[in-house]
C-alpha cells in the first residue's frame, strides 16, 4: 500500500527501495494507534518529483490522535492548530506581512513544496516512536530527489533531526533553522525569516519563488 500510494515518478525514483518500504509498512501497521492514519502515511509523495522546488524537512508527525495528515507540520481539516504550526504562521506574518497566514499549509504542497518529516509515522501519544524505522528510507528519498533535480531544489531544514538528514544533500541549497516547537522557537526560529530566505535562494537558481499564502 505505501509504495503504491506514491506518485509514479516517486515509484520510479525509489524502485530499488520498494522492498525496504514494504518491510517498514509491515512494522508500522502492527501499531493500532498510528499517526497519521495508514492511508495518509505517504501523502507527501503524491507531489510529482518534477514539481518539487522546496523540501521542508520536519521531525515526525503530531502524536495527538486525528491531528497529523501526512504532510509535515500540516493538520487534518477541522483540527485546532498546534503550537508548532502557530509558530510557523507567526514567523510568516513577521517575515512576509502582506500575505495571509491562516494555517492551512496543505496549499503549499500544491505549489511545489514537499512537506516531509524525517519519520513518516509515530504511535499516538508517543513522539519519535518510529524514528529508527524510517531513517534510512527518508534519507534515500531526499538523496534521490536531490540527484533528480540537479540542484534545482531548496531545502528548509527545521530542527536537529532535519539538520542531520539534510547533510545528505549535495546539490540543493540548504537553509537551516531551529524547530518551531514551543521548546525551541524562541531559540532562533523567530526572526529567522526562513520564507524570504527560501525565495531568495530559489530566485538565485532562476526558479520561481513560492507563494506562501495560506
Amino acid at each position: 500500500m505505501f509504495f503504491e500510494s506514491m506518485d509514479q515518478s516517486w515509484q520510479r525514483l525509489l524502485a530499488s527501495h520498494e522492498q525496504e518500504l514494504q518491510e517498514i509498512e509491515i512494522q508500522v501497521l502492527k501499531f493500532k494507534d498510528l499517526a497519521p492514519a495508514a492511508n495518509l502515511v505517504m501523502r507527501a509523495f503524491e507531489l510529482p518529483v518534477s514539481q518539487v522546488r522546496v523540501l521542508v524537512l520536519g521531525q515526525d508527525p503530531y502524536p495527538t490522535k486525528g491531528v497529523a495528515c501526512g504532510l509535515a507540520f500540516a493538520v487534518s481539516p477541522g483540527v485546532s492548530i498546534p503550537q508548532s504550526l502557530k509558530n510557523l504562521m507567526k514567523e510568516l506574518g513577521e517575515d512576509l506581512p502582506g500575505i495571509s497566514n491562516s494555517g492551512d499549509i496543505t496549499a503549499w504542497s500544491k505549489r511545489g513544496v514537499l512537506l516531509l518529516n524525517s519519520a513518516l509515522t509515530t504511535q499516538v501519544g508517543a513522539s519519535g516512536k518510529h524514528e529508527l524505522l524510517w531513517r534510512e528510507f527518508t534519507k534515500a528519498a531526499i538523496i534521490e530527489l536531490d540527484k533528480a533535480l540537479q540542484g534545482n531544489l531548496v531545502c528548509l531544514s527545521l530542527g536537529q533531526h532535519a539538520k542531520k538528514l539534510s547533510t545528505s544533500l549535495r546539490h540543493a541549497a540548504v537553509i537551516q533553522a531551529p524547530h518551531p516547537s514551543p521548546l525551541s522557537a524562541s531559540r532562533g526560529f523567530f526572526g529567522s525569516k526562513v520564507y524570504s530566505r527560501v525565495n531568495q535562494a530559489l530566485s538565485s537558481k532562476g526558479l520561481t519563488p513560492i507563494d506562501w499564502t495560506c
